[in-house]
């Protein structure tokens, strides 16, 4: 398979005439090599349970118990096309720190060919949701 990547846009059938169809042919989706270009970012969700009311502001109090993270964005995305079985390839910005990590052993580990310009003073675009009994309290 060459190294380059082509984007398919799937068409399933045509209209001819009044109440006549043609079933167009397309590539296997299996071999129809997707590229995503776009912003990348890191989903970051900390998950806890809240038991009281903080006694500075009227907000609740979340003690963390678990960390997640997962693609954001376009890499979401080039994620999505992978699970579908279509060989996926990623091209985007990103920082030179732990975010960009992340998101690059999680797409490796999901079969996604990710290339990212790494920028030393840019960080990673981190999108933290603060969750507690599966409802977002805050997003920052």
């Amino acid at each position: 398979m060459a190294d380059a990547c082509f984007l398919y846009v799937i068409i399933f059938v045509a209209f001819i005439a009044p109440g006549v169809f043609m079933k167009l042919s397309m590539p296997r989706f299996d071999q129809a090599p997707v590229l995503v270009v776009g912003d990348v970012m890191l989903d970051r969700y900390w998950h806890g349970g809240t038991s009281r009311i903080s006694p500075e502001a009227p907000v609740p109090v979340v003690k963390v118990d678990q960390i997640e993270d997962r693609p954001g964005g376009a890499a979401n995305v080039a994620l999505n096309i992978a699970a579908l079985g279509a060989p996926a390839s990623l091209v985007g910005v990103t920082g030179d720190d732990e975010a960009a990590d992340s998101l690059s052993n999680s797409l490796k580990a999901a079969g996604v060919r990710a290339r990212f310009q790494r920028i030393a003073d840019q960080p990673t675009i981190v999108k933290l949701r603060v969750m507690s009994r599966h409802q977002q309290l805050l997003r920052i």
